[in-house]
């Protein structure tokens, strides 16, 4: 029911709507994830222009996360209220500029502040977006939508890397964040000229009883809790080894320069692929049997990585990103389509999904560098492996896990 009164059963594949609504989430994916991690090719510059270790340069993409995670704790009450497309907009557009005020930070200390301000104001974006999808879209599509948003965001983290990578080798680290941003902005206009006014949203009471009572069904639910955790640990597992490659690439034996290792993120269309086509495998095959084949590939990748050839690194790399945009497309998806079926509210739900999510990479990612440190690469890789354990164990447990609809998963 929308919120003129009239049903709306979502946009069926082939429309020119459904194609408006897809393409827009992909963009805005892009946008997030090409503005969350747009110094983490940059690590090696800032150890050398602010003479800190690698641990204390990975603060500018844990600091991110944090506020990130933080920024979900409101944004995804405050959907509810004021609906899902007013606040992507905002989310967007409030991100390119304190993108561009990153970029012009006059000290290290300063960067780290901006650093937090810019995740905390890019959770409207992902605080929503699987809630949209839906709102928004045919239950028919939705798991296969959901892969394709997500897989926007492997886009975003390719371009990340690339782009910052390559401004940074020709005027240093301000020109690499001013690089990123640009590809935001862009983003934001696409998504502000295509995206669909919701149609399927239904605002609710901002009343606190109300509040209390869909929150608490959201974290009551032993499959939205194991969800939850699905997700700090399938991206904390990714982020280790691609916060350390940076350092592995410029040191013995490759000896690589930042745009010579920033290519390395090549990799990360795989992910677009990869959550496209296991989310197609979901909507056939369910998502209890496709889950946990994600969190296996991407451990076989970890392992492939420890070998120092640059090939067998890179295919290593690749299977992770498979892994885990397989897991994640399949998880993020899930958590909005449980917590409606169990009276939840379906944006709280995706927000406490991505308050693990995005903290357990802060926690996991910093975690990496005293890895690095004392372990070199095998350190990183335990972590990772550590990790994606979890993961699996965590996905056999869902597979025990009743569905809340019967004949649904």
């Amino acid at each position: 029911m929308s919120a003129t009164g009239a049903v709306h059963e979502g946009y069926l594949p082939g429309t020119p709507e459904y194609r408006r609504v897809v393409w827009s989430l992909f963009a805005a994916g892009t946008a997030t994830f090409v503005l969350l991690y747009s110094t983490q090719a940059l690590l090696p510059d800032f150890t050398r222009h602010f003479g800190v270790s690698s641990e204390s340069a990975t603060l500018t993409i844990s600091l991110t996360t944090l506020g990130l995670g933080c920024g979900l704790l409101i944004a995804g009450p405050l959907s509810d209220v004021v609906g899902r497309t007013r606040l992507i907009h905002l989310s967007l557009l409030a991100s390119v500029l304190v993108g561009l005020a990153s970029a012009l930070a006059p000290t290290g200390t300063a960067l780290l502040v901006l650093r937090f301000a810019s995740g905390f104001v890019l959770a409207g974006l992902p605080a929503v977006a699987t809630a949209y999808l839906r709102e928004e879209l045919h239950r028919s599509s939705q798991a296969s939508a959901s892969g394709l948003y997500v897989g926007g965001t492997a886009v975003g983290a390719m371009f990340s890397r690339l782009l910052a990578g390559a401004g940074a080798e020709v005027g240093g680290w301000r020109w690499g964040i001013g690089a990123t941003v640009a590809l935001g902005l862009v983003c934001a206009v696409v998504v502000r000229v295509w995206l669909p006014v919701s149609r399927g949203f239904v605002a609710v009471p901002g009343n606190p009883r109300a509040l209390l009572a869909t929150t608490r069904k959201a974290l009551t639910d032993r499959g939205l809790l194991a969800l939850y955790a699905i997700g700090g640990c399938v991206l904390g597992a990714m982020q280790a080894p691609f916060n350390m490659v940076g350092f592995r690439l410029t040191e013995a034996p490759f000896h690589l320069g930042l745009g010579l290792a920033s290519p390395v993120f090549l990799v990360y269309p795989l992910g677009t692929i990869s959550s496209a086509w296991f989310g197609r495998l979901a909507d056939r095959h369910g998502r209890r049997a496709v889950a946990p084949v994600g969190a296996g590939i991407a451990a076989v990748g970890v392992l492939v990585t420890i070998p120092d050839h640059l090939v067998t690194l890179v295919i290593g790399l690749a299977l992770v990103v498979i892994g885990f945009f397989a897991v994640h497309g399949i998880a993020s998806g899930w958590v909005p389509v449980r917590a409606h079926a169990g009276g939840a509210s379906a944006s709280r739900a995706a927000s406490l999904y991505l308050f693990t999510y995005y903290p357990g990479s802060a926690v996991f990612g910093t975690i990496a560098g005293p890895a690095w440190t004392h372990g070199q690469w095998p350190g990183v890789v335990a972590l990772s492996l550590v990790l994606l354990a979890a993961t699996a164990g965590l996905t056999i447990l869902l597979r025990r896990t009743p569905p809340l609809v019967p004949g649904q998963w």
